[in-house]
């Protein structure tokens, strides 16, 4: 690694919002020597090295992950296996691999498969960050701090691996959290991926109506804050999903039983019942707001 930094060449597969910011944030705190980007087109590589979110654009794998000191996979989750079997025949000895997927079961199993038995190399992760915009153009520095950052060290990964991971992500500004894979994909099902799903789901039925235009004219702030997320990457969120669909089920079917109940409540008219959910609702909502203010 580079005398002058802690980390020497970072390589990034991904230059937008989650890669990008990664780049930026790593170079804002001196803590890479170089970053080099891959990108799935050269429109996005050119607008990433415009903003100096990338030092230079990658073309040949081979000669970019093995001399790399970490290597970031920022894709698309749908495309972390095909980024992972590039990679793998080139890895060298010190090469750390991670990546920031919102699913961590379907990202191990792939790694698994490619890595082989450099699979000690591989740390998983997944930064709690984001935003409704995408692409290079959204990546900003300040993006992770303060925000968490969930590791999923495996059985096998090396604790120089899981340190260089942990590190590069504390310089980002983050606050690092530990999970297995599996309960990584329950708590996620239920806290980011079925409210992107009823956002998602809620702007499409209003947008098929054809009143669609009125609707709109009037929604207001309750239907902007339930909605925002809805503007999120559909591809992205359309990996997310299948990557986790069995969780995701799961949680979308307790859902729908909570739907029953209030919609049996209201057609009672049983107002106690319907106030009794709102309230549980409102008061841990409130206190979940509260510990994040304190936090």
């Amino acid at each position: 690694m580079s005398d002058t930094a802690p980390l020497g060449k970072v390589v990034v597969f991904g230059v937008g919002l989650i890669g990008g910011s990664f780049a930026l944030a790593l170079k804002a705190a001196g803590q890479a020597a170089e970053v080099v980007g891959f990108g799935r087109t050269l429109g996005s590589l050119t607008q990433a090295l415009e903003l100096g979110i990338v030092d230079r654009a990658g073309f040949n794998v081979g000669q970019e992950v093995s001399n790399a000191d970490l290597v970031l996979i920022a894709t698309p989750v749908g495309t972390t296996p095909e980024v992972m079997a590039r990679i793998a025949p080139c890895l060298g000895s010190q090469t750390v691999v991670t990546d920031a997927g919102s699913t961590k079961e379907d990202v191990v199993e792939a790694a698994r498969a490619c890595f082989g038995e450099r699979i000690g190399q591989f740390v998983p992760a997944h930064p709690i960050a984001g935003a409704e915009n995408s692409g290079a153009l959204a990546a900003r520095p300040d993006l992770y701090r303060g925000k968490q950052v969930v590791l999923t060290p495996l059985a096998e990964s090396s604790e120089l691996s899981i340190a260089r991971v942990r590190s590069a992500w504390e310089a980002c500004g983050g606050e690092i959290r530990e999970l297995a894979p599996a309960e990584h994909d329950r708590v996620f099902a239920a806290v980011s991926h079925l409210p992107h799903l009823l956002s998602f789901a809620l702007v499409h039925d209003l947008a098929r109506r054809d009143n669609r235009e009125l609707l709109f004219a009037y929604a207001a702030s309750g239907f902007r804050d339930f909605t925002r997320i809805a503007a999120s990457h559909p591809e992205m969120w359309r990996d997310i999903c299948l990557a986790n669909q069995k969780a995701l089920l799961e949680e979308l079917d307790r859902y729908r039983e909570q739907l029953d109940e209030l919609r049996d409540a209201l057609q009672r008219g049983d107002g106690a019942s319907l106030e009794a959910t709102f309230d549980v609702a409102r008061t841990a909502r409130r206190e979940w707001a509260e510990s994040k203010t304190r936090t």
